[in-house]
């Protein structure tokens, strides 16, 4: 194993994309060689932040991945809301120095689009979280090579 140690933050709002999200983002991790160690669920992506915070915070957990749909609507609250959870993820992993993975499809997007995009954001916020993990790591030894990935 990797010794990569992961956590899970998946929103509950347009559970229908973001369960099946995090089901292809398990068997990734699985894929590889990380240990999901934790997985909380929050209602949506605007909620995400705080339990990143607490989980980053584990010694447990290398980095975390999040996951969520932001489904387009009649005003420009998706905007919003992806807006500032985006921002907010950004701040608590360089405040922790932790990675903190983007894996929030939206906003702009239909119900069908958040569909077809289930497998390729949760790949790709599996992988961003793993990478920079990795990466950090070996930046962080002694004798680490000049370029790194």
């Amino acid at each position: 194993m990797s010794g990569l140690k992961l956590g899970f933050v998946v929103g509950e709002f347009n559970a229908d994309i973001t369960h099946l999200m995090m089901e292809r983002a398990r068997a990734h991790a699985e894929f590889l060689d990380c240990e999901v160690t934790h997985i909380i669920r929050v209602p949506g992506a605007f909620d995400a932040p705080l339990a990143i915070k607490k989980m980053i915070e584990r010694s447990d957990v290398d980095a975390v991945v999040t996951l969520g749909a932001v489904i387009e609507g009649d005003t420009e609250h998706d905007q919003v809301v992806a807006q500032h959870a985006a921002r907010k993820m950004m701040d608590l992993a360089l405040e922790h120095g932790k990675p903190v993975s983007l894996g929030i499809s939206g906003p702009g997007m239909t119900r069908a689009q958040g569909q077809a995009r289930i497998d390729e954001y949760a790949r790709r916020s599996v992988e961003a979280a793993v990478k920079l993990a990795r990466r950090t790591r070996e930046l962080g030894k002694k004798d680490a090579p000049a370029v790194i990935g």
